[in-house]
């Protein structure tokens, strides 16, 4: 069926109202904390819905509803550790954050160890959140293409593709680089409102059109082992095991949440410390439903196409969810879902450039420009704002070249969470490291991990727990071969 010229309306309707809401929360009146931490007078509530739009993009959208098509329901055992990584990031960083005035996460190593190891850190974290962040946005052309194939007539794929991303980026652009970290929270709200409730609206859609409803699709998605969870072999080969769910699971939320900028900068947007922690944990109970949420959409499109055969080939992976939306449902729904799924990257964007742009000037520009005035400081901020915008765009015509989206971004984060985590344990937990101990440990744990990456099988969800364990065995241990600057917290 494909879309008509009035779904393509509803779409350019709909991000030109998501991006006209953002532009609300611009302000003559600036300082850092207001345009990264939103004055920290954002409820609750609302930064948990904000981490779960943060967290989730696009990828989320099409690649999870691709895996239960292909798989079944075993991604759902990552579930469980972001849940207990939840948990350790509440009582174990939180606090930390909680002490001091921060507007970034590497801050705190600084705080601890020096401006040497938040330099560190603070590169890392640029260098892989943008590498990862392009994976993501690229997601978007998978979207587009399939979507306006008709308009894109006559355009080659490459072309089709720097459009759509070109798009979405610039729209992004617009309203988080004039609303800050207050249009970036309260636009993902109203974002996640609606392609939640779209793909909540796709569930019974599709229930309506698979030939003896539920029961069917139950009777034939647990034929297929549709609906299995647990898997409980041991191979670190394996991405969706239990033993990867519950522990790769944990270590990874406890460094995507707590060491990554673009987490920790919403908790840091909260009111005080038990209103951070209350967004945080809250925010794991939606995810779970949100994951279960999208697999059953990839268990009913695959009773739904085995009840229809399509003469011309039934699509695969990314692009099943994408194909289903835009050839099944009618006109102008189609529209505002594939807006709706086109926001979720405008979403996750706009989070990226605001941690991009906070950790730039925050941890690099105040310190070679201490006496820069405030009003200095916003004009820089919305300078790298726009810098990292054009990176990202760049970074996700490269990426046309990679394999599935979802699982491509988690690994390229991964790779660098480990050694990141192992720096902030080490802090955290011990007296005795010191910043010469830590820097030895978190090279050494980034480059165990490209290992890993390179030369073995293992699967992304193990990297952490490994980089993190290297990071902070060897930088203790160096740390008590060079005892100096040891800090007695």
């Amino acid at each position: 069926m494909g879309l008509n010229l009035l779904d393509v309306g509803v779409i350019g309707f709909y991000l030109a109202g998501v991006t006209l809401f953002g532009l609300r929360f611009r302000k003559q009146d600036r300082t850092l904390q207001s345009y990264f931490l939103a004055e920290k007078a954002v409820p609750w509530w609302a930064i948990a819905l904000s981490i779960v739009a943060a967290e989730t993009s696009t990828l989320t959208i099409i690649s999870i509803p691709g895996l239960a098509y292909d798989q079944d329901f075993r991604f759902l055992q990552l579930a469980i550790g972001y849940l207990l990584g939840r948990i350790v990031v509440s009582f174990v960083l939180i606090p930390q954050y909680s002490r001091g005035n921060l507007l970034t996460a590497y801050q705190l190593i600084e705080q601890r160890f020096g401006p040497r190891m938040q330099t560190l850190t603070g590169s890392v974290f640029l260098l892989t959140r943008a590498a990862a962040e392009g994976v993501r946005i690229f997601a978007v052309a998978v979207i587009v293409r399939i979507a306006l194939a008709g308009l894109f007539h006559g355009l080659t794929s490459l072309a089709s593709d720097v459009l759509a991303i070109a798009v979405v980026v610039l729209l992004t652009l617009i309203y988080t680089f004039e609303g800050g970290m207050a249009a970036v929270i309260w636009t993902d709200v109203m974002q996640l409102a609606v392609y939640v409730a779209c793909t909540l609206g796709c569930v019974f859609a599709i229930a309506q059109l698979v030939p003896g409803g539920w029961s069917t699709i139950v009777s034939m998605g647990s034929h297929a082992g549709k609906f299995r969870v647990l898997d409980l072999s041991w191979s670190l080969a394996k991405p969706y095991t239990l033993w990867a769910g519950v522990i790769g699971g944990t270590f990874l939320t406890v460094a995507s949440h707590g060491t990554d900028q673009l987490i920790v900068q919403r908790l840091l947007s909260a009111r005080n410390e038990r209103q951070s922690k209350a967004a945080l944990l809250s925010s794991g109970v939606f995810v779970l439903f949100q994951f279960a949420l999208f697999l059953l959409v990839g268990v009913l499109l695959f009773v739904f196409y085995r009840s229809f055969p399509m003469t011309a080939g039934i699509p695969k992976g990314d692009s099943i969810f994408p194909t289903f939306i835009v050839t099944q449902l009618p006109h102008g729904i189609s529209g505002l879902f594939i807006g709706a799924i086109l926001a979720a990257a405008m979403s996750n964007l706009s989070a990226a450039l605001n941690a991009l742009s906070s950790t730039t000037v925050v941890d690099f520009y105040q310190r070679w420009a201490p006496a820069a005035t405030e009003e200095r400081r916003i004009v820089i901020s919305r300078r790298a704002t726009a810098f990292w915008a054009t990176m990202l765009f760049v970074l996700a015509v490269i990426s046309r070249s990679g394999g599935r989206v979802l699982e491509m971004g988690l690994t390229i984060a991964s790779v660098a969470y480990g050694a990141l985590l192992g720096v902030f344990l080490l802090g955290v937990l011990t007296r005795r490291a010191t910043e010469r101990g830590a820097m030895v440990g978190m090279v050494a744990g980034l480059g165990f991990n490209i290992c890993l990456w390179i030369f073995t099988t293992t699967a992304f969800t193990w990297y952490v727990a490994f980089g993190c364990g290297v990071t902070f065995l060897i930088g203790y241990g160096m740390s008590l071969a060079w005892p100096k600057n040891t800090i007695n917290a």
